[in-house]
Parts: C-alpha cells; structure tokens; sequence
C-alpha cells in the first residue's frame, strides 16, 4: 500500500515538511518511515493538547523521561514527560534571566542528542510550538548521517572503534550549573555509547556526539575533548544544518539517533512556550 504521507524537502541532505495528511492523521509506521528517510519532519498547524501530544508520542514508542529524576519542576503534574520549554512560569509569568529554572533553556543551545546521557537514549523527540516571539529562537538541526559519509576513509576507519562517555551533567556544569547533589550525580551515571552507530532503521552510519559527550575511553581527557570538539566543529557546518523558523502550530519531530540540535538565543523579555514529549529508544539486544 502507497504511503499516505507526502512531503517537501527542506534541506538538500535531511529534514522535510508534512504537505499531507496532518500528524494526527498520519499512521505510526508512516511517520517512521519517513524519519528514518528525513530524520527531521515538519508539520504545520497542528493544534495539539498536552494529553493529545502524549498520547500521539506514546503510539510511536514509550514515552522517555529524560532528566525527570532531578528536574520534576520543569515536567506537567498531569502527564509526566510533557516538557515546557518555556521562559514563562505555570501562570504566565516571564522567569528572571537569572533564575535557575532557565538553565534548561540555556543548556539547549549546545549542540546535543536529547538522553544521550542514559541507556536506553531518546529516539524521537517531537516539539510543539505554542507561543513564539518575533525573531529569534529558531531550532537548528545538523544531520550526523551525512557529517559521517564526508569525513576522509582514513578519519573515519580511526573513529570506528572509539567509545564516548556521555554525562547530563558535564553539559551543564559548562554553564556554571553545579547545584546538583550527589544523589542527584547518582540518579544518571555516566553511560558509554559508540563514537559511530549505526541506525537501525536506515542502516547509515551516524556520529553520536554533542554536548554530554565529555571522554573518550582509552585517550587522555585533553586529547578526546580536542577530538570531540573538532568533530562537532566539522559536524555542524552550514551544509549539514537545517534552521527552522518557528510558527505557532509547528510540530516538529527528530530522530536523535541521526541528528544533533540546539535551540538558539531569544529576548527573554518576550514571551516564548512549546511543549517537548519523547520516545524512547528500543532497549539493545
């Protein structure tokens, strides 16, 4: 049978727009299938609510949790894993630029795979935009898949092998954000994921780098963040990176397993509120 979904390309390499039909009305295994194609899809004018976007994130897969073991403040009391990225308070209130409850907005500026910090990881993430400022805030994407396929034969037969050690806490901690106790340090231990992974849908093979990534097994600290940072250098480039433009009712969803993100900067002082749930990923064999 023919997939009903039909889409436009928004960038040469990845990420594409939903013309039809409307997520809501799109089968699971359409989506999928798309993703694994796309690894980034955009869907327009969608008008979700929190119980309708949990229950539309549940068909793709169980719901992924995140970071919700230390910070329940950001999570709906009504349907945990209902994120607010959100510079607004439950009652609409702005948060003060110096409120710790705006570290989540700052740490998503670095580039990063949600939940590469716990074993299983995020598969999808899909993001509602409900209140969106005039300029600023866009959502950059870099595709891993296609960042791996450029390097040299010889870079990438010496990456093959490696293993990086991913933290939650390491990416915070870049931002001055060290108010974690040690039981919280407890709650997500540090986790080792392969350099290179290949995707079990499209079978590509994808860097798994970002922000968490903090070491690489068997290499001095220095010499694997060096490594690291030069990776995410080549990785992000302008021709591996879709900006998406915010409007009130996008719903965009991402494969982390194929590409990084990263939110960029914003006026505070203008109201901004969408709304994240997750997938988590399949438990390995």
């Amino acid at each position: 049978m023919s997939s009903r979904l039909r889409v436009r390309a928004l960038h040469p390499l990845f990420a594409a727009e939903a013309v039809e039909p409307a997520f809501e009305e799109t089968p699971p295994e359409e989506v999928e299938a798309a993703m694994d194609r796309h690894a980034v899809l955009v869907f327009r004018g969608e008008d979700l609510t929190e119980d309708r976007q949990m229950a539309l994130t549940r068909a793709l897969g169980p719901i992924d949790m995140g970071l919700l073991k230390v910070l329940q403040r950001h999570s709906s009391a009504k349907n945990p894993g209902a994120i607010a990225i959100a510079n607004v308070d439950a009652q609409g209130a702005l948060i003060d630029r110096y409120d710790n409850r705006l570290m989540a907005l700052y740490a998503n500026q670095l580039w990063h795979s949600d939940s590469s910090f716990k074993r299983p990881s995020a598969k999808y993430s899909l993001l509602f935009a409900q209140v969106i400022p005039e300029a600023g805030g866009e959502t950059e994407f870099a595709d891993m898949r296609a960042a791996y396929d450029a390097l040299p034969d010889d870079r990438r037969a010496a990456l093959e092998d490696l293993v990086a050690e991913h933290s939650a806490f390491y990416s915070r901690m870049q931002l001055g954000d060290t108010q974690y106790t040690p039981e919280d340090l407890a709650q997500y231990p540090t986790v080792a994921w392969p350099l290179v992974r290949r995707h079990p849908g499209s079978g590509r093979r994808a860097l798994f780098i970002g922000a968490h990534a903090m070491s690489i097994e068997g290499l001095p600290v220095p010499e694997a963040r060096l490594l690291l940072a030069d990776l995410l250098e080549h990785s992000t480039r302008p021709e591996f990176v879709y900006r998406h433009v915010w409007r009130p009712g996008d719903l965009v969803i991402w494969d982390n397993r194929a590409v990084l993100h990263r939110g960029r900067p914003y006026d505070l002082s203008a109201e901004r509120r969408l709304r994240r749930t997750t997938v988590e990923d399949a438990p390995e064999a």
